[in-house]
Parts: C-alpha cells; sequence; structure tokens
C-alpha cells in the first residue's frame, strides 16, 4: 500500500489502542533505556510504550493522520514522543550514525534501510525487525522478503531471536531481535 492508501486507511477508521508488540516489549525490557527509533509508527504502540518506559522516542510515519493521533495520544498519556512525519522511500530521509540504543521496524521493511538502520545503532544497540514473508497467494511486493532474508541481513550480528512463521493474525513473518557488536565494526 502506498503512502495515500494508508493516510486514507488512517483517515478512514477509528485509531484503536492496541498494545505494543510483545516482541519489542521483550527486547526493550532487555535492555537499559536510551534512545529508540520507531520506524513506520502508524499510530505508535510501541513508540507509546516505549515513552512510557524511560526511552526517548523518535516515531517516524508517512502518514499525517497517524502521527496525529500518536501525538495526540503522547500527550494525553504525558509522554514525549518526537512524531515526525517522513516518506521513508524518500532519499533524502536519513537515520543519523550511532544514535540509537533500540531501533524498531515492525511489519514494514525497506531494503534500503537495513544498513542506515545498522549504522544509527551504538555498539550494543538492538534492532527489531518484523516484516511479511512473500507466499504464493499474496501480493509480493518489494516490501515482504524471501525466507532467510533477514536473519541474512544481521548474519554478522549477536541474533537474539528468530523466528518465520505465523503472526497472531496468521500473517506469515520473520521475527529478528539482534545486537549491533560491541565493537564498531559491523
Amino acid at each position: 500500500m502506498d503512502l495515500a492508501g494508508w493516510e486514507q486507511r488512517y483517515r478512514s477508521q477509528e485509531p484503536s489502542d492496541s498494545p505494543p508488540h510483545p516482541l519489542v516489549v521483550e527486547a526493550a525490557s532487555s535492555v537499559p533505556p536510551g534512545r529508540a527509533l520507531d520506524l513506520a509508527c502508524g499510530t505508535g504502540h510501541n513508540a507509546l510504550w516505549l515513552a512510557q518506559h524511560g526511552w526517548s522516542v523518535t516515531a517516524i510515519d508517512g502518514a499525517a493522520t497517524a502521527i496525529e493521533f500518536l501525538r495526540r495520544r503522547a500527550g494525553d498519556a504525558g509522554v514525549t514522543i518526537d512524531a515526525q512525519v517522513a516518506d521513508l522511500e524518500d532519499v533524502s530521509f536519513t537515520i543519523s550514525p550511532g544514535r540509537y540504543d533500540l531501533i524498531a521496524m515492525c511489519y514494514y521493511f525497506q531494503r534500503n534501510l537495513i544498513e542506515p538502520c545498522k549504522l544509527g545503532l551504538v555498539p550494543g544497540g538492538v534492532m527489531v525487525a518484523i516484516a511479511l514473508l512473500m507466499e504464493p497467494s499474496k501480493d509480493n511486493s518489494t516490501f515482504r522478503l524471501r525466507p532467510g532474508e533477514l536473519r541474512g541481513c544481521f548474519a554478522d550480528w549477536d541474533i537474539l531471536h528468530y523466528r518465520e512463521g505465523p503472526d497472531s493474525w496468521q500473517h506469515k513473518v520473520a521475527e529478528l531481535v539482534a545486537r549491533r557488536p560491541a565493537l564498531a565494526n559491523m
């Protein structure tokens, strides 16, 4: 779905107060709170939870309606989130190197963001990624992964969790939690 499609989707339905993804909660709970980046954050379920648990959060999505909802929810919860509207596919979008302790990219995958994400983490920082897998009966867009592809992207990192299979909605996904090596090399 393109940005216009997501914008329309957020405008046409009441945003839910869904909980954060359990994998984000588990990964964030395993390290001291620091700076977090939530890419393609949608209405901010993960970003809000992170901020409520002491993280300094930057949340980015291309849908202005989703970001506005997140800003309202953050205000209602009394937490601060740097919620930004940005097109992650635009070549001008960048991730500051060595800035984040945790980066989450859940239910969104963009191959050319993997290296910037890896560089955006401090040594010892944690990447959480959940992506849809290619399936014979589905639209296999460039945002879907081949089996094993996500693990291969982080083969030189400490993989703390990796699983491929159905999620709670019966989507076939790849889940990964990986820690950047403590040394500056990748």
